[in-house]
């Protein structure tokens, strides 16, 4: 087996080699003139299982596009000398969130992505919390593989809190769903009932709008959960809701910290987020740790990782972690 992480998304990928007891398997990555570009294996990888990661969010340093098109040439590159099965690892998944026409001539890139994929001759697409799991399902003619954070959650939620009465509220009508596995994943690691709430969200125009909450949060210590934290509007929407129907304490928690500059400001400066809980799938979230000081709580996807890996190479040697495993790998 082989394990590649591109540029970017290398030190995510030394945990996970670390965590799955191999090394990160090397390679080489040039840009040219003109914006260009190229990068192919260093080590044999003829008849070789192949896992190559890279979590396509846009930073300081590469645009999502930038870190898609390195991601496809490369699987491409491993499939055409030779690989027996190419694993693509994108633990943020670029373009998930525009899934379906809302508008005339909008494009559904989700389906588009997957296609590109699938002309890199990859099997397998392996992912992270995807903003839309049905989307994302009937997109891909490839298999897929979808890790849902709501156990890794749970148990976190389950550690830090004991004896309180508590809630998991959706921040918008879309991620009901999410927030309620969420819900169940706690009661049972609680052993005991957890509240739900939901909130109220439209957006035209780029405009967010909406006010209505429905749900009983009242001194309950509150979980707002959503897949990603990019703006910061639509959690610190969610909290301010919270907070006003009565909520004992407000946290917010979310797999992607795909963090604006403008976002982070915001969550610095607000007195209604009594900490945010975010996993390492994307790079920004360093960044964001002396802005946020003790209030930001990192919790890692590595050991979700590793054990797809382990399960997929081999399975009948790979034993499902518990939950109390999932948590090892946190900061």
């Amino acid at each position: 087996m082989l394990f590649f992480a591109l540029q970017g998304s290398q030190e995510l990928g030394d945990r996970v080699a670390a965590a799955g007891g191999y090394v990160r398997a090397p390679h080489e990555e040039r840009d040219f003139d003109g914006g260009e570009h190229k990068a192919r294996p260093l080590v044999e990888i003829r008849d070789r299982d192949v896992f190559v990661m890279h979590s396509l969010e846009g930073d300081g340093h590469a645009s999502a596009n930038d870190k898609l098109v390195r991601l496809l040439f490369f699987l491409a590159t491993c499939r055409e000398h030779g690989a027996a099965r190419v694993t693509a690892i994108a633990p943020y998944l670029a373009y998930s969130r525009k899934d379906r026409q809302t508008k005339p001539c909008d494009p559904v890139s989700t389906r588009i992505v997957a296609q590109l994929f699938e002309a890199a001759g990859v099997d397998m697409v392996l992912t992270l919390d995807v903003h839309n799991l049905m989307a994302f399902q009937n997109a891909f003619r490839c298999r897929t593989l979808h890790l849902a954070t709501d156990r890794l959650f749970a148990a976190h939620i389950a550690g830090r809190v004991r004896d309180r009465p508590l809630a998991i509220v959706s921040p918008d009508p879309g991620g009901v769903k999410r927030a309620q596995l969420v819900r169940e994943a706690l009661e049972e690691a609680t052993g005991g009932p957890v509240g739900f709430g939901l909130m109220e969200k439209r957006r035209s125009a780029g405009v967010v709008s909406g006010s209505h909450f429905a749900g009983d949060v009242a001194e309950r210590v509150v979980f707002v959960v959503d897949d990603m934290i990019c703006g910061g509007g639509t959690i610190l929407r969610a909290a301010e809701a919270v907070r006003a129907h009565g909520a004992a304490e407000v946290h917010a928690i979310a797999t992607h910290g795909l963090l604006t500059d403008a976002a982070i400001a915001s969550l610095a400066d607000s007195a209604v987020l009594d900490s945010i809980a975010l996993t390492d799938s994307v790079a920004a979230v360093a960044a964001a740790k002396d802005a946020l000081g003790d209030r930001l709580r990192l919790v890692s996807c590595v050991p979700l990782i590793a054990e797809a890996i382990a399960r997929l190479h081999r399975p009948e040697r790979a034993p499902r972690a518990s939950p109390a495993a999932l948590l090892d790998g946190r900061q």
